[in-house]
């Protein structure tokens, strides 16, 4: 907010002026209980500015990010689905992956795909993957790059799922591209 909107904030202070003079006149007769309200509401607009400056802090307590870290080292919290997810950027999109032993590809999902920038209209779905759903149509694709922080990869396969996926699966073909994936205490760690 770099200027002042000052019609906004002649409003604010009649109507913080309003509401004092009204709050005055109703507790005018006990000034004891007059003071013991006003620092009650004092400190719940204390807390709550203290709410909106550590809301930062407090988001990571209660739903970790992943964490990249120099040296090729990734660590992704369980979410409270119990799933891992991990966002990359595909030819330079953000994308958010499920990361899926049981997927032997990266699998993306038709709404991914055209974000990334793949005509999904002129995709041939010529493959077939077995699902816990059943079977579905698969396209061979190849992306240009997958990027996590400072870890790079190029030129990858992937397919292009053709029926119905919330989300896109990182599977085998970009794990074994690690040295090392543990899951111990609740993360999963991909190193390099």
């Amino acid at each position: 907010m770099d200027r002042i909107d000052l019609p906004s904030l002649v409003y604010l202070v009649i109507l913080g002026s309003v509401i004092g003079l009204w709050f005055f006149a109703q507790n005018r007769a006990s000034p004891g209980k007059l003071a013991q309200h006003a620092a009650i509401w004092g400190l719940i607009f204390l807390g709550a500015i203290a709410v909106v400056g550590l809301w930062g802090d407090i988001r990571q307590t209660v739903q970790p990010r992943q964490t990249v870290m120099t040296g090729g080292r990734i660590e992704l919290p369980r979410a409270p689905d119990g799933h891992y997810y991990l966002t990359a950027e595909v030819n330079g999109v953000p994308l958010r992956f499920v990361v899926d032993t049981g997927a032997s590809r990266i699998v993306l999902s038709q709404q991914d795909a055209r974000r990334a920038g793949i005509d999904t209209g002129e995709l041939v779905y010529t493959g077939r993957a077995f699902t816990a759903n059943g079977e579905v149509r698969t396209a061979p694709v190849r992306l240009d790059r997958i990027e996590v922080g400072p870890i790079r990869d190029t030129n990858l396969r992937a397919v292009v799922n053709g029926g119905e996926m919330e989300g896109s699966l990182l599977g085998m073909d970009y794990l074994h591209r690690f040295s090392r994936v543990e899951i111990a205490e609740g993360r999963l760690v991909l190193e390099r």
